[in-house]
């Protein structure tokens, strides 16, 4: 009898996660991120980009939410010289093509307690063979160079008599785009494995899901919990004190950014940075208050709270979110992994998780046009700006709170704890 149903229910899944659902996931996932970032870039202007530019300007956006790399080049003719660059990630349209690519990478191995890894690791290259030819289409679509406008007066006049309009661009690197498009999926198709409670694993990693899945699964809470609490933010900002282009395009390109970042402040961890010039922070405007100075700026609790004491509601929430996702990991795991495992166990996770959030959350951006040697022409056409953590002091801090919410998160989920085991989801 044994032998007769082994080859069925080996069968399955193969049939149940084929090419033709593996191209439904990889369209899907493209279909959303299309979606969110032309919606937010819609809402930030950008639909105005002469020359048909918004389709190139969409793909490049998608480059860059997946850890793609886009250059910017500048040029002005012979006697001038133009210099541009920028480094940032649009955190939704990235969490909204992570979370759907991952369901769907779910989807097919749900109702299973068991996958051998040779059928994950051929479910996934499935899906990577498709996603590669996604990113080399991108990658050789996100190409535009846009003439940047002077305005009228001395500095239109010299552009126009020595021939140095200028113009800049972007374009984009195929191989790192490829590299790190392919290493984005690999860590959503990991990190699904890791936390979804009824994904299979290989049988030889099941001893080890008792100390990761749930940690990894309270990470990923509290950080959905804090882009949930800064979307009804937003949109009551949106509500009260108008604005709502600007905040629909904040909400659509980098709520993550911002949300992610108050809870790294709301830790105690400092960033520094400057804005000059045209540029701007999305972010409230007390935060670009504080960052536009001649010299580098610190941000942390401290200055936002010196501007404003109601920021130190930062902490309080920190505090809050931070002890219930640790209680519910405990719930869900064991009753017999003692308080200072659990302390250990979202210790290492929350250390990992302000790992990402300061790797990805850094900006920066410059852009400058210089005409026979004389450098900053035209006051507006230069600007500059940068945010970047101080990665190891909130790195530590992180396995700090990690530490001290997981035991105490233990201790508050014994009396929750039926006889003996939890109960398994």
């Amino acid at each position: 009898m044994a032998s007769v149903s082994a080859p069925t229910v080996s069968a399955r899944p193969a049939a149940h996660h084929g090419w033709t659902r593996a191209v439904a996931t990889v369209l899907t996932g493209l279909a959303v991120m299309v979606l969110v970032s032309a919606l937010g870039l819609w809402a930030a202007g950008a639909a105005d980009l002469p020359d048909g530019a918004f389709p190139r300007v969409v793909a490049a956006t998608l480059v860059t939410a997946v850890g793609g790399s886009v250059e910017l080049s500048g040029n002005a003719g012979a006697l001038a010289q133009t210099r541009a660059g920028i480094t940032v990630i649009p955190l939704s349209v990235t969490l909204a093509g992570a979370l759907v690519t991952g369901a769907g990478f779910l989807r097919p191995l749900r109702h299973r307690a068991v996958a051998s890894a040779g059928e994950l690791a051929g479910w996934a290259a499935r899906i990577a063979v498709l996603w590669l030819l996604v990113l080399i289409g991108l990658a050789f679509g996100a190409r535009q160079t846009f003439a940047v406008d002077v305005g009228r007066g001395t500095l239109s006049d010299l552009t126009g008599l020595f021939d140095v309009a200028p113009k800049v661009g972007f374009t984009t690197d195929v191989p790192l785009t490829v590299l790190f498009g392919l290493l984005w999926l690999a860590g959503v198709l990991l990190l699904a494995l890791l936390v979804a409670y009824g994904a299979p694993l290989p049988g030889r990693l099941l001893r080890f899901q008792e100390s990761v899945r749930p940690a990894a699964h309270a990470v990923v809470t509290l950080l959905l919990a804090y882009v949930v609490v800064g979307l009804g933010i937003a949109l009551i900002t949106a509500a009260t004190r108008g604005h709502a282009p600007e905040t629909f395009a904040l909400i659509l390109l980098g709520l993550p950014n911002l949300a992610w970042l108050a809870l790294t402040l709301g830790m105690g961890a400092t960033w520094d940075g400057r804005v000059d010039g045209p540029f701007g922070l999305p972010m409230p405007h007390v935060l670009d208050a504080i960052l536009r100075t001649p010299d580098a700026s610190v941000l942390n609790l401290g200055s936002l709270t010196d501007r404003d004491g109601r920021w130190w509601w930062l902490l309080v929430v920190d505090a809050i979110l931070l002890l219930a996702v640790a209680v519910r990991m405990a719930v869900r795991s064991p009753a017999r992994i003692r308080p200072w495992q659990h302390a250990v166990h979202l210790a290492v996770a929350l250390a990992l998780t302000v790992l990402m959030i300061c790797l990805t959350g850094r900006s920066s951006a410059h852009y400058g046009l210089s005409l026979l040697g004389i450098g900053d022409l035209g006051g507006g056409l230069s600007g500059e700006l940068f945010l970047k953590p101080r990665l190891w002091q909130a790195v530590g801090l992180g396995a700090l709170w990690g530490l001290v919410a997981g035991f105490l998160g233990g201790l508050l989920a014994r009396p929750l704890h039926s006889r003996g085991e939890a109960k398994e989801p």
